[in-house]
């Protein structure tokens, strides 16, 4: 840590946030009640409170909120139960508003277009000019839960290095962490249905999401220059008041956070219990530092990969998820994988049995999570088999209780008797 402005070399600190919809308890419908919750501990309506190494906040809208680590965590060893301790602290207090807290990326019947309900509060201006222009009554804004890994950087050159393996990685993250096989209470034949409504969420300015991948860049200035500039540019004629002209509204997979000197990533789905959220990211920060170190494949190969060839992987691994085939014997030897195509689950298998933790006893409980979700599927895989190949509605409320019942005992999911 630098002493003098507080920045972080790469690798020694991590963020962590989780987005959770709140539900009530008999139906399952989305219940908008995020402020409520913020007022009984703050005691007066708030857009964040902390609950010790956790803190909580609004998000767009108002069934939905966020809980992330207060400031930069030095290990992940301790968050799983750190999580678990305020995901339980906010269902006790729901429990007085008939509410509790769901798990997974997308609320599988919502209506947005009947149930969103904006954050009214501090900072509502924000969120009203993006409904100007972008319409946030879709699914592609007010139904769409994660998680995001913020990771630092402490100059020009770690952070051109931790870009370009970030870039590489992002392709098959869905593969491993998509939790959405279902909206509008049916199938969308997508695992990750929430990734595709992302990354067409704000189709009317192309250059805000891009390709979802992020553009190759060698350096700062030039992430300035050809991801922010031109998004700036292209949405000033709706946003006079220079509103939304910040590095927020930039909606790539991963985007550069100038201001805390971090990038962060965005492509994760949310899980059903924070410990499988956290074994995740355990595993892609290790397989980041073996990219950054090239272990495997060096900085300027990386950052040689076409964008439009990863977001091509990208968008196979939003639709099948572990089950992707990855046909691109470049992009593997990214990671010195041996085989000129596997499916996704292959390569996240190789990637976890070179997996080193380094936080000590925390390797074990992350290496027997990770191996239950590489051999199990991911989570959507897991819903999709538990409420069978003929979606009924039945079967679908029984699985989405028994996920909010996984996320408040902190359980993995292993389906439905």
């Amino acid at each position: 840590m630098n002493d003098q402005d507080g920045i972080l070399p790469l690798f020694t600190g991590v963020g962590i946030e989780i987005e959770y919809m709140i539900v009530d308890r008999e139906q399952g419908n989305v219940l908008p009640v995020a402020d409520e919750v913020l007022k009984s501990v703050a005691g007066e309506y708030v857009n964040d409170v902390d609950d010790g190494p956790i803190a909580w906040s609004n998000e767009l809208v108002s069934h939905v909120i966020e809980l992330k680590t207060n400031g930069p965590a030095a290990s992940l060893v301790q968050l799983p139960d750190q999580f678990q301790l305020s995901i339980q602290h906010i269902n006790r207090i729901l429990e007085n508003l008939n509410g509790q807290l769901m798990p997974t990326a997308m609320h599988p019947w919502m209506n947005p277009f009947l149930e969103t309900r904006l954050w009214q509060h501090d900072s509502f201006e924000i969120y009203d000019t993006y409904n100007r222009i972008f319409n946030c009554r879709g699914h592609g804004w007010s139904n769409l839960q994660s998680t995001h890994i913020n990771l630092p950087f402490a100059n020009n050159e770690e952070f051109a290095l931790l870009h370009a393996a970030i870039r590489i990685i992002l392709p098959i993250l869905p593969a491993i962490a998509a939790s959405s096989p279902v909206s509008d209470c049916d199938y969308t034949g997508l695992m990750d249905t929430r990734l595709e409504a992302y990354r067409r969420n704000a189709e009317s300015i192309p250059s805000i999401t891009g390709l979802v991948i992020p553009e190759s860049v060698s350096s700062q200035d030039e992430y300035q220059k050809i991801i922010l500039e031109p998004m700036y540019q292209d949405i000033a004629p709706h946003d006079s008041q220079k509103i939304l002209q910040h590095e927020w509204l930039n909606s790539r997979g991963a985007i550069a956070r100038f201001d805390r000197n971090t990038i962060e990533i965005r492509v994760l789905d949310t899980q059903e219990t924070p410990a499988a959220d956290i074994a995740i990211a355990s595993l892609i920060i290790a397989t980041l530092k073996k990219l950054v170190s090239g272990a495997w494949s060096d900085t300027c190969t990386q950052n040689k990969l076409i964008t439009e060839e990863l977001a091509e992987l990208f968008i196979n691994c939003v639709k099948d998820a572990e089950s992707s085939v990855l046909r691109h014997r470049g992009y593997l030897s990214l990671f010195d994988f041996p085989d000129k195509n596997c499916e996704a689950r292959e390569l996240w298998q190789y990637l976890l049995e070179d997996y080193e933790s380094t936080d000590g006893d925390e390797g074990t409980n992350t290496r027997g999570i990770l191996a239950h979700i590489i051999r199990e599927g991911s989570l959507a895989r897991r819903i999709h088999n538990a409420i069978g190949k003929r979606l009924k509605r039945s079967r679908l409320d029984e699985t989405y209780q028994v996920m909010c019942d996984c996320l408040v005992n902190g359980t993995l999911f292993e389906g439905i008797d």
